[in-house]
């Protein structure tokens, strides 16, 4: 008599993989799409502190200072340089004090100037530039970028010929951070979608099938949007543009690994069965398994991100964990139906027949490729080890912390303009630190002795605090700013109630928290996967060995990455967020191809021993991960059209590493460590004995029937 269970999951199987699977299928989709249309994504959530990691000096200045009547806005500076090269005279600056007072931009504040307030332009001590200071009275994101764009315009309208207006400052890098992201949305959409659709036909050799898949996903993908966001919404968590381009590069990326692995088993049971809805039965049945392993394990690890100092990565993780179901759901669900109700033809022109060979049986590349590893397989986990520890070895000269100048593949206008403003002014000019304190006098009086601090002036004022706007002589940027910052702070220490913030000294604290979140974040993880692997494969052995290739991956793609980037490219560092999201990303989705390659192999074992098993599961698996692995790293490297650094560095990392991982390590070094071990792979899970019909090596079963 069946157990309880499995009459349930048949009965599933039956309305998944029935008379009404279409149905259900458009059903799915259309209830998809209704969700995208009536719904849409929810608006964005955003607060002060949305970058900022929590219980730092400079996030608790931000927030004090966001709390400030007369700080309510942002600042643009804008720098006056000879387009010549020379020097600005009398002349020139009486002109161009002239066009900031006839400006009329909304939102921008044109200060009244002399004798009511200090000049509106002030020169250089060399006198080849001059810099006015313009508020803008706003703290809206899209209002400051419109603002900074008019400025812009009006500036280029009003100066005298021979003069370059350039527009930097917060507002301005503000507004050139956020164009990036100007139509990102639809770009990254179309390119993924192109680039998926293209390796699809590779993958399935049909004109055809590729159709059915991409058009799941591709809900799936707008679907885990509006879901994304609306339960970060509901959650009061902040996302920004950066969280929902992962979140669909993941989608498309996670999403088409299932329906590969899904379609590659209803393909291979077409070859067995003539009734094509019991055919996709028996696929469903072995591939959900796996996909549904698979997708619980990168849930969790994405998960981990929660505990993340960083609001905004807490929403990558939440928004991640929510895409991954959508796009397992939509796969499981709505992709089955469709494909039966195509019928055969829909794999054309390579329609599976009744009896042609299965792909355990046939003498795919992958089976030659596993024979071959057989033949000396400590030699082949030897020398894959080497070359991951080789590749590995660029990690011990890696810097972390990306410098905001080298932060756009293409330098913005107010990056240019702050670099140039350095030349003339104090290099912290642009970028200001900023001390919030409640008693403003011994503030400065403590500042007043630590060597590189420029100017302190008083600010806004309000609730009992006061800003104190401090310009350092270093660049921003540079490590001696953030020396400056740690000795102010040395200074500020005895000062009751006072926080040290600005841009210098965000990013010290972004380095820490970044340095924490790495420390925790990362060893929660690994026991996580390691937990799932054991509970999924009730082994201890095998889940051990996969975490371990996994990590080495990690590592070799970061060695990799590291000499790419500094190296051909020139970039002076990683951003700090490279190795937490590259390591999440890369263990959550190497382990499924390693939960692709070992469910099926014990699946093979059981039948025809662990030797033979792991062979004939690698030749099952082996186009599939590979297909696979191929199509989600060329999903990743498409971040590179958003011309922002540190998403293509994550990109770069995870492609390379995605790679590295299916064409070497999930086909070369497990099939040789399981091949080594044989029977203690699987410890301490009971011996698999090789029954009385098991094949052995060489010899292959007809087709079943």
């Amino acid at each position: 008599m069946p157990a309880p269970s499995s009459g349930r999951r048949d009965g599933l199987l039956h309305l998944l993989v029935g008379r009404w699977s279409l149905a259900l299928g458009l059903i799915v989709l259309v209830l998809g799409v209704g969700a995208i249309v009536g719904l849409g994504q929810a608006d964005r959530v955003s607060r002060v502190d949305d970058a900022l990691s929590a219980g730092y000096d400079s996030t608790r200045a931000a927030q004090i200072r966001d709390t400030l009547p007369d700080d309510k806005g942002s600042t643009a500076l804008v720098l006056f340089t000879a387009s010549d090269g020379g020097a600005l005279d009398k002349t020139r600056l009486a002109a161009i004090t002239e066009a900031v007072r006839g400006l009329d931009v909304a939102d921008v504040v044109v200060p009244a100037g002399p004798p009511q307030g200090p000049p509106l332009v002030v020169p250089s001590e060399d006198g080849t530039a001059a810099l006015s200071i313009l508020p803008v009275d706003t703290t809206d994101g899209a209002a400051i970028s419109d603002a900074v764009g008019a400025l812009r315009t009006a500036l280029a309208a009003a100066v005298p010929d021979g003069i370059t207006a350039q527009v930097t400052g917060p507002a301005g890098i503000q507004a050139d951070l956020a164009a990036v992201f100007d139509g990102a949305d639809i770009r990254l959409l179309a390119v993924t979608a192109s680039v998926v659709a293209l390796l699809l036909v590779l993958a399935y050799r049909s004109p055809v099938l590729w159709i059915v898949p991409l058009s799941v996903v591709g809900v799936a993908d707008q679907v885990a949007a509006v879901a994304a966001t609306r339960v970060l919404a509901a959650l009061g968590v902040p996302w920004d543009e950066s969280t929902t381009g992962i979140l669909s590069v993941l989608v498309f990326g996670a999403g088409t690994n299932y329906a590969l692995l899904l379609i590659s088993r209803y393909r291979d049971e077409l070859r067995v069965h003539e009734d094509r809805y019991q055919a996709m039965r028996v696929a469903l049945a072995r591939a959900a398994e796996a996909v549904f392993a698979s997708a619980s394990t990168v849930v969790v690890g994405v998960l981990c991100l929660a505990v993340s100092l960083t609001p905004s990565t807490r929403g990558l993780g939440i928004a991640s964990a929510v895409g991954v179901l959508v796009a397992m759901s939509f796969v499981l669900v709505a992709l089955p139906g469709l494909l039966v109700a195509c019928g055969r033809w829909v794999f054309w022109p390579r329609v599976p027949r009744v009896g042609s060979a299965v792909l355990t049986e046939g003498r795919t590349v992958w089976r030659r490729v596993g024979d071959t590893v057989a033949r000396r397989p400590a030699a082949f986990a030897g020398g894959v080890v080497v070359v991951l520890a080789v590749l590995a070895a660029g990690l011990l000269p890696t810097r972390l912390g990306l410098p905001t100048a080298e932060q756009f593949l293409q330098k913005p206008e107010a990056i240019a303009a702050g670099q140039r403003l350095a030349q003339s002014f104090p290099a912290g000019s642009a970028q200001p630190a900023s001390v919030l304190t409640r008693d403003p006098r011994a503030a400065a009086a403590a500042l007043d002795g630590v060597p590189g601090i420029g100017s302190v002036t008083a600010g806004a004022t309000g609730g009992g605090w006061t800003e104190l706007s401090v310009v350092l002589d270093a660049d921003p940027d540079s490590a001696a700013a953030r020396d400056m910052v740690i000795a102010a702070r040395t200074a500020l220490s005895g000062v009751g109630d006072t926080y040290l913030g600005g841009v210098t000294a965000e990013a010290v604290d972004l380095d820490a928290a970044a340095a924490r979140d790495r420390t925790v974040v990362i060893p929660l993880v690994l026991v996580l996967v390691l937990g799932a692997l054991i509970g999924l494969l009730r082994s201890l052995v095998a889940p051990v060995l996969l975490v371990a290739t996994v990590v080495g991956t990690y590592a070799a793609a970061m060695g990799v990455s590291w000499w790419i980037f500094t190296g051909l490219l020139g970039f002076s560092a990683l951003d700090q967020t490279v190795p937490l999201y590259a390591f999440l990303f890369l263990v959550a989705l190497g382990v499924d191809y390693n939960i692709f390659l070992v469910t099926r192999t014990r699946e093979e074992a059981l039948l025809h021993g662990p030797r033979e098993g792991m062979l004939r599961g690698l030749a099952a698996t082996g186009g599939v991960i590979t297909s696979a692995g191929i199509l989600l790293a060329a999903v990743f490297a498409v971040l590179g059209v958003l011309p922002l650094v540190v998403l293509a560095q994550i990109g770069v990392v995870i492609c390379l590493g995605v790679l590295l991982d299916t064409l070497v390590v999930r086909t070369v070094l497990v099939p040789a460590l399981a091949l080594v071990l044989g029977n203690r792979f699987w410890w301490p899970r009971r011996p698999i004995i090789p029954p009385r019909h098991a094949l052995r090596p060489g010899e292959y079963r007809p087709a079943r029937t």
